[in-house]
């Protein structure tokens, strides 16, 4: 007779435990892997597609990794010659001032990547919908950056009555103060002989400090953050490759994790800082859920800093490379604060921007049926001649440098702008006036994103 064995007592849910978390594992790596296909291996399978064809649109994607923006300046101008909207191989491309302020101003576009799908059964939509995570992402709703109204008016609302002007003016004395700190570590450093990475040393560090005290974070914890912030960077690219891809939701999800204890804190504990404010904020008995707070949190805390770390050093070579404009600035301190303009209008931290057709729409005389995408090239709109004289020209005293388009424009205008210009004026005058000397030496490295531009590495021998 064969042999009869009996399982232990709890062997059958122990057994039950361990497959469910096995599923559980697989299911997630699923998800995971439809994520990246979504946003990431598609989009890209599109571009070198594209590319391969001739599309100008695909060697502007191909063309962004580790590049300087003045390199694709001869690009921009070969779209400006194709006419308002170039028709690339994914969609439409526009690099015009006047049509790209229509397009982000028009109700006739959202954010997005797909065309919105009403009945929620088309494939693309249904896969999106069954891989959604919780984690917080930056291009996922309830984030300012990808919501619409009502629920973008609704939280707009709410969170601009925290982060006014007058609000990023009372941060402008502390702004200063962190700066000079930071500067005399570097004035240390600098003493003996050692070149030293302005990214790291200080245009990180600057912003991640001032955002941390918005949000309550403790001083110690600003070099991780500064870490896991740049996770959150990368989650605003496209064409990731799997491994990248995999390590950035990884850094989501540990300041996902760490971001739901911070606001449980904050709400029994309330500080000064404007993060406790949000948490404590009511509008008419309306208030953010514990999601929207991560959401808004998150993308205060990742673009908050990320772009401004751009600014910053972007200007720094800028100013390097331009030492006659420099000489303008030590002449005309009070034009510094144009000078972060026209540094974000020659060099923006961000190279475009996507918007889709809800409806059926016209843009620059032409027809545009819904469900179409069109990319926004800020930084070519930054270039238009009809808009700038000499657009490609480094002028601080240009008088409409602000005129740029590097924060967007209408509903999705960044929520930050005020506070990025005034990081940027100080950071750079305070920079400047304690080493008006300082060389950029050995090799600059630029990020390897193709979104988000800047330098990665700036070494720098201040004495």
């Amino acid at each position: 007779m064969p042999l009869k064995i009996t399982p232990p007592a709890g062997a059958g849910s122990i057994a039950g435990r361990t497959l469910g978390r096995t599923l559980g594992t697989v299911e997630r790596t699923a998800k995971q892997g439809v994520r990246w296909a979504l946003g990431h291996g598609l989009p890209r399978t599109a571009i070198v597609r594209s590319a391969r064809k001739g599309d100008l649109q695909g060697d502007l994607i191909l063309s962004g990794p580790g590049s300087h923006t003045f390199d694709l300046v001869d690009l921009f101008e070969e779209f400006r010659s194709r006419g308002p909207l170039y028709q690339g191989g994914f969609s439409h491309l526009a690099v015009d001032h006047e049509v790209i302020k229509e397009v982000l101003t028009s109700n006739d576009f959202i954010t997005g990547f797909f065309a919105p799908d009403e009945s929620g059964t088309g494939l693309l939509a249904r896969a999106a919908s069954w891989s959604a995570s919780d984690v917080f992402a930056p291009l996922q709703p309830p984030s300012l950056l990808a919501t619409e109204p009502p629920e973008h008016t609704r939280y707009r609302k709410l969170v601009t009555r925290v982060f006014t002007v007058r609000a990023v003016e009372k941060l402008r004395a502390r702004t200063e103060e962190i700066a000079r700190e930071l500067l005399d570590d570097l004035e240390k450093e600098a003493a003996s002989g050692a070149d030293v990475d302005l990214v790291t040393r200080y245009c990180g560090l600057l912003p991640i400090t001032v955002i941390s005290e918005v949000l309550g974070v403790p001083v110690d914890l600003r070099e991780r953050m500064l870490e896991l912030g740049k996770g959150a960077a990368l989650s605003l690219d496209i064409g990731l490759g799997w491994r990248t891809f995999r390590d950035m939701e990884a850094s989501l999800e540990e300041f996902d994790t760490w971001l739901r204890g911070h606001l449980e804190y904050l709400a029994e504990h309330p500080g000064d800082d404007l993060l406790s404010q949000l948490v404590a904020l009511r509008d008419d008995g309306d208030r953010l859920s514990e999601r929207e707070l991560r959401a808004i949190a998150g993308l205060v805390f990742a673009a908050g800093f990320e772009t401004t770390v751009n600014l910053i050093g972007n200007g720094i070579a800028l100013l390097h490379d331009n030492p006659a404009q420099l000489e303008v600035l030590k002449a005309q301190p009070d034009l510094w604060s144009n000078a972060a303009d026209e540094i974000l209008r020659l060099d923006p931290p961000v190279l475009l921007t996507g918007r889709v057709a809800r409806r059926d729409s016209t843009i620059a005389g032409q027809a545009i049926p819904r469900g179409t995408i069109i990319n926004t090239v800020l930084a070519a709109a930054n270039r238009d001649p009809a808009v700038f004289t000499d657009p490609h020209t480094f002028d601080v005293t240009r008088e409409n440098a602000r005129d740029h388009l590097s924060f967007s424009s209408g509903r999705h205008f960044c929520l930050g702008a005020a506070l990025a210009r005034m990081e940027g004026e100080i950071g750079l005058r305070l920079l400047f006036e304690r080493f008006p000397d300082l060389e950029l030496v050995g090799d600059r490295e630029r990020h390897p994103t193709r979104i988000l531009r800047g330098y990665s590495h700036l070494p720098a021998r201040l004495s």
